[in-house]
């Protein structure tokens, strides 16, 4: 009854929280373009990125997957210390790393940092004579909680300060994840959910106050029982519904008939549905070594070419273990012109030494 009790109260404040951010909000508003410091929703994790670009719902001891949901922090990351890379586009590089520590009766923490570095720019006048050179980064300190609630109910959290310098200007804001997570280890079944980037812009670039890409997910894992497969799915901005867009260039006249192209009622909805739908699966063939493989039809319908679609929203990688350490590769098919190649190496300073008895 206890745990039980605990449940309702930390869903109760979830809850208030996610009604309190989204109050007010354009919720029919398409994801991107509407919000400051949207690098926080960059895949950092390789893993991650493999598997669609979001998971939030695996409980296997992965300090990574807790950069996703801080729900998922347990003591058997104690000690553990995970770093990532993402080659991104048009010379633009980001990644994060971070290092967990556990404390018996409060819980397990993480401190970690995440950067984005847009690279070196040259200024120049109006006229196009050149001035000089200015740069662009953004940074977020991390601090995650996450404790248990009992055997199979897990809670977090994550205070991120943000810090973004563009040229010469600057801003400066916190945010706030919250997030849960149920785990049923004797049915390879986990379900989490998390209420991200709750939070303001306490300094702006000007003098508009801009929001903070808020996000609420929830995922599911699971893996077969008799099978080395995980399968996972996740559903992302679950506080919208409409993540379409107006594009400027989709044909709307038949240029045969010169009637309009209308879409049916049904396919229009099924396509509002699927863009919130991220789902990916692990070929698990040895505790060493993991294939992996997810879709993003959100990505896909926004960045594909109508004449030709290629495997743009899908992503590919794997995960290998060497001697101590973790290493995964994850390459992301953004669009035809190509995608991020994502690297991430994280091991246990605890394997390194033994205690003596």
């Amino acid at each position: 009854m206890k745990s039980l009790f605990n449940l309702r109260y930390y869903c109760t404040i979830i809850l208030f929280f996610a009604l309190w951010e989204g109050a007010g909000r354009d919720i029919y508003a398409q994801a991107g373009g509407n919000n400051t410091y949207e690098f926080l929703n960059l895949t950092n994790p390789a893993r991650v990125a493999a598997l669609g670009g979001t998971l939030i719902s695996v409980k296997d001891n992965d300090l990574n997957l807790s950069f996703q949901n801080p729900a998922l922090l347990d003591s058997t990351m104690h000690n553990e210390l995970a770093m990532s890379y993402t080659n991104y586009l048009a010379d633009i590089n980001y990644g994060y790393a971070a290092y967990s520590r556990t404390y018996k009766k409060i819980g397990s923490f993480s401190a970690g940092i995440q950067y984005l570095n847009y690279g070196d720019f040259t200024a120049a006048a109006v006229t196009g004579e050149k001035t000089g050179q200015f740069i662009a980064n953004e940074y977020s300190l991390n601090l995650a909680y996450g404790r248990p609630i009992d055997s199979m109910f897990s809670v977090g959290a994550t205070l991120k300060t943000i810090y973004s310098r563009l040229e010469t200007f600057t801003s400066f804001g916190n945010a706030v994840d919250i997030a849960g997570v149920y785990n049923n280890s004797k049915h390879f079944f986990s379900t989490g959910l998390v209420i991200k980037n709750i939070g303001r812009q306490w300094k702006t670039y000007d003098v508009v106050h801009e929001p903070l890409p808020f996000e609420i997910q929830w995922g599911i894992s699971k893996k077969l029982s008799h099978a080395p497969f995980r399968l996972n799915l996740t559903a992302t901005h679950l506080e919208k519904w409409n993540l379409t867009y107006t594009d400027p260039l989709q044909q709307t006249v038949d240029p045969i008939t010169l009637t309009a192209i209308e879409k049916g009622k049904l396919s229009v909805l099924g396509d509002k549905l699927v863009r919130h739908i991220v789902i990916g699966g692990e070929v698990l063939l040895s505790k060493n070594f993991h294939l992996r493989v997810g879709y993003n039809y959100q990505r896909r319908q926004e960045l594909k070419l109508e004449s030709h679609s290629g495997i743009t929203g899908f992503s590919f990688g794997f995960g290998l273990k060497v001697s101590k350490f973790n290493l995964s590769y994850a390459y992301a098919r953004y669009h035809m012109a190509g995608g991020p190649n994502h690297f991430t190496i994280s091991t246990n300073f605890s394997e390194f030494y033994s205690k003596k008895k």
